[in-house]
């Protein structure tokens, strides 16, 4: 076993690889952190091993339950603990419903990667280390909003912010501090083809440390930041809008 650095916590991110999640990753190591990702890439997670050769990067999907232990029991020999856990991994898939065609195909897929296993991972890692300091669920504006382009995304995404929030009033009791991010449309391989502006993950990521720090319920970056006051205000004109995006 490795031991972990004295001077900075232990961070486990799924699908850190990349993206927001390995944006993330680079944060806290930034801050002194020894961080472990995971992932289904293999030349992604030798290039973070390149990258960051003192730190952990595990192939693993999380829809196992094989993956999900041997994921954590890699995070244990490694470090001997955990301290943060986030749940990064996530997939978006366009759904139309009314083209004729079949558009639940590998629905189970979408909602195992986004919903199912976010929350298996946690309840996993809780019982393993009952007093984690951070657990972060990545959902997405879509998770009060659902995009009429992907239906069942806002649909797993608001799953994952209802357990989010569940689980942060069981948890109060302990100090373990639950938190949602809800980035906008970020510059991430997953919306490579998606036009308009778009956040750098560097800033999703710094937002979230500071959401951290602060110990506040949500993160919300750029255009998210005023989404819940303006559903509140004007519901229907805004939910028009974002359905849309």
């Amino acid at each position: 076993m490795t031991a972990h650095r004295e001077s900075g916590q232990v961070v486990l991110i799924t699908g850190g690889t990349s993206g927001i999640g390995l944006s993330l990753a680079e944060a806290f190591l930034d801050q002194g952190a020894a961080v472990a990702v995971c992932g289904r890439s293999l030349p992604a997670l030798e290039s973070f091993s390149r990258a960051h050769p003192d730190e952990l990067a595990v192939q693993a999907d999380v829809t196992v339950a094989e993956a999900r232990a041997a994921l954590l029991d890699a995070v244990a020999a490694r470090f001997g603990r955990l301290d943060v856990l986030i749940n990064n991994a996530g997939t978006f898939v366009e759904r139309d419903f009314v083209s004729g065609v079949d558009a639940t195909h590998d629905l189970e897929d979408e909602v195992a990667l986004n919903l199912t296993a976010p929350i298996q991972l946690t309840g996993e890692a809780l019982r393993r280390w009952p007093a984690l300091a951070a657990i972060v669920f990545v959902t997405s504006g879509f998770a009060l909003v659902s995009p009429s382009r992907a239906p069942t995304y806002g649909a797993v995404k608001a799953g994952l912010h209802g357990f989010a929030e569940g689980l942060r009033r069981q948890l109060e009791p302990t100090k373990t501090h639950v938190l949602e991010l809800l980035p906008p449309a970020t510059d991430t391989p997953m919306n490579a083809n998606l036009e308009g502006k778009k956040m750098s993950p560097a800033v999703v990521a710094a937002v979230t440390l500071k959401a951290l720090e602060r110990r506040r319920p949500m993160a919300l970056p750029g255009s998210t930041k005023l989404l819940p006051t303006m559903l509140r205000l004007t519901p229907n004109t805004v939910a028009r809008a974002v359905a849309k995006m």
